[in-house]
C-alpha cells in the first residue's frame, strides 16, 4: 500500500511538473498574449536602402551586406515594425511596436520592488551603426493597448509617430531628445470675413487710437488660442494720407495692417474687387507690408513676383495647410498685362483645379478663400454653386466665401468617392460702416482638424455670430452675438 501510494504520489507530481513546464512554455512562446493581436509580418528596408528587415513569426531579423547581422531578443514577440527618421537625424532608426514579460527593463524605477510576470507592450528603438544595430531607447510599459503604429509620412517635415489604439483613438507621438513625448494634435482655425474700414471707421481710429487696436478688442483671446487665424483685409493699404479714400476705390491706412499684424493674425486674404483701387503700386505696397510683418499674404503678388504663385503652405504639429485665395473680380480694373498673376482670379476653372490638385500634392490639407456671390444676398447664387463643385472635385478640403457682406449657410459636403469638404458660403462682415441691418451681422467660421485612423480629418465646425456696433464719438465695436 505505501509502495502503491508513493507510485501514485510521484505520479501525481510528474504529472504536475509537465503541466507546468507546458505552460511555461506556451507562457513564454506567447500563447497567453492578448487575442486582439494582430502579428505583422513584412519586409521593408531604411531609407538608404543598406539594411533589409524581415518581421516573420513575431520575431526581427536584419540583413546587412547579405548578412544577418541582428536578431530581436529572445523573450520579446514583435507585433510591427517601422523604419523611419524617428528623431530627425536624416538618418532611419528600426521601431518595434513588441511584448515582453514584465512592464519595465533591467532598471526599475526605484519604488517598484518587484516587476510583474505579465506580458506588457512596448516600443524598442534600435539604431543602424554600420554593420551593427545598437540599442537607442526601450520603453516601459507603454500603458494602452495599441493595435497599430505608423509614421506620418516620408515627405512630412517632421516625423511623428501614430499609435492607435483599440478604441481608435490615435495619438501622436514625437522624438523629444531622449525618448517620445506625446503631442495635443488637434489644430484649431478661424477665420473673420471682410475687414472693410470706410471713412467713418479709420477717421476715429486716426484721431483717436492709431494703433486701431479697438478692432479686435474682443478677440485677442480667440485670435491667440487658435493655431491658425485668418481675416479678409478687403481693401489695399497705403502709408500715404493724401490716399487715403473711401467706396468706390478705397485707400486704407497702413495702420490697419499694423492692427493685424498687432493682433497675431497668421494669414490675411487680400484677393478681393478691390484689390486693385490703388492699382500696382497698392497690391505691392500692400503684399510687401505684410510680408515684411510675417503675415502671410493670399491671393495677390507684388510687381516684382511675376511668377504664377497660386497657394502658400503653413504648418501646424507637423500637418501642412495649402492656402488658397481667390476674387470674382476686380471692379473692371484690368490686371497688369506683364504680371497676370498680380490678383489670383476665379476664372480659369482648368488653371484653378490644377491649383488645387497641386496643393493637395503638396500638403495635408487644402483651404480654399474665395471672394464671390451676391452682394448682399443671404442666398447662395449659381456662379456659388458652379465653384463648389469644382473645389469639391478638385478635392479642397475647406471653402470660406466672403464678399456679399451678409451671412449665408455653410455645410458639409461629400463626394462620391468619400471625400468630405466643408464650405462656408459667406462669413459676412468683420466690420464695416455700411447702413443695412443685414450687413452688421458677420460671423467667426472656427473648425477643428483631428487625427483619426483614416488621418487628418475635420472633427468640430462652427460659424459664431457677430455683430457690429456704434459706441458713439465715431467708434465702431465688433462682439460676439449673445
Amino acid at each position: 500500500m505505501i509502495r502503491k501510494a508513493a507510485v501514485c504520489i510521484l505520479t501525481v507530481m510528474a504529472a504536475a511538473a509537465a503541466v507546468g513546464a507546458l505552460c511555461y512554455l506556451l507562457w513564454n512562446n506567447g500563447a497567453f498574449l492578448p487575442r486582439w493581436i494582430v502579428w505583422e509580418s513584412r519586409e521593408l528596408c531604411d531609407r538608404s536602402g543598406a539594411y533589409e528587415i524581415s518581421l516573420e513569426h513575431k520575431t526581427v531579423r536584419v540583413v546587412y551586406e547579405d548578412s544577418v547581422i541582428w536578431t530581436s531578443p529572445d523573450g520579446v514577440k514583435v507585433q510591427q515594425a517601422l523604419s523611419c527618421d524617428i528623431d530627425n537625424d536624416h538618418q532611419d532608426e528600426l521601431i518595434l511596436l513588441c511584448w515582453k514579460i514584465g512592464r519595465y527593463g533591467s532598471r526599475k524605477p526605484f519604488w517598484v520592488e518587484k516587476d510583474e510576470k505579465k506580458w506588457s507592450q512596448h516600443i524598442f528603438v534600435y539604431e543602424y551603426n554600420r554593420s551593427e544595430i545598437q540599442p537607442k531607447w526601450m520603453s516601459s510599459y507603454i500603458g494602452q493597448d495599441v493595435v497599430n503604429m505608423a509614421e506620418n509620412g516620408k515627405d512630412a517635415p517632421f516625423t511623428r509617430l501614430w499609435l492607435t489604439d483599440s478604441d481608435q483613438q490615435v495619438s501622436s507621438w514625437f522624438w523629444d531628445s531622449w525618448g517620445f513625448t506625446k503631442e495635443n494634435t488637434d489644430i484649431s482655425f478661424v477665420a473673420f470675413g471682410d475687414l472693410l474700414a470706410h471713412e467713418p471707421i479709420y477717421r476715429y481710429g486716426l484721431l483717436q487710437d492709431e494703433t486701431f487696436s479697438f478692432l479686435f478688442e474682443n478677440f485677442r483671446e480667440i485670435i491667440a488660442e487658435s493655431d491658425i487665424a485668418v481675416i479678409n483685409q478687403e481693401t489695399p493699404l497705403t502709408d500715404n494720407p493724401a490716399a487715403y479714400s473711401d467706396y468706390p476705390r478705397f485707400g486704407t491706412p497702413v495702420n490697419i495692417g499694423q492692427a493685424i499684424a498687432a493682433a497675431d493674425f497668421d494669414a490675411v486674404t487680400c484677393a478681393t474687387n478691390h484689390a486693385l483701387d490703388q492699382g500696382a503700386d497698392g497690391v505691392s505696397f500692400t503684399k510687401h507690408f505684410f510680408d515684411s510683418n510675417h503675415v502671410t499674404c493670399l491671393g495677390i503678388q507684388s510687381e516684382e513676383e511675376t511668377d504664377d504663385k497660386p497657394y502658400e503652405i503653413l504648418t501646424r504639429k507637423g500637418v501642412r495647410f495649402a492656402l488658397l485665395n481667390y476674387t470674382y473680380g476686380t471692379n473692371g480694373i484690368p490686371i497688369p498685362s506683364e504680371n497676370p498673376s498680380m490678383v489670383h482670379l476665379l476664372e480659369d476653372e482648368s488653371k484653378i483645379r490644377n491649383d488645387i490638385e497641386k496643393a493637395g500634392l503638396d500638403a495635408d490639407f487644402v483651404i480654399v478663400f474665395v471672394h464671390w456671390g451676391t452682394e448682399y444676398s443671404s442666398q447662395i447664387d449659381a456662379s456659388q454653386q458652379k465653384w463648389t463643385q469644382v473645389f469639391l472635385e478638385s478635392k479642397a478640403d475647406v471653402v470660406i466665401g466672403t464678399h456679399p457682406h451678409v451671412l449665408q449657410p455653410y455645410e458639409m459636403l461629400t463626394d462620391d468617392t468619400g471625400h468630405q469638404m466643408l464650405v462656408y458660403y459667406s462669413i459676412g462682415n468683420f466690420i464695416s460702416a455700411q447702413p443695412e441691418k443685414s450687413c452688421i451681422k458677420g460671423g467667426m467660421a472656427r473648425f477643428t482638424i483631428s487625427l483619426t485612423p483614416s488621418g487628418y480629418q475635420i472633427s468640430e465646425y462652427s460659424l459664431q455670430p457677430l455683430e457690429i456696433t456704434w459706441q458713439g464719438k465715431g467708434k465702431y465695436m465688433v462682439d460676439y452675438v449673445g
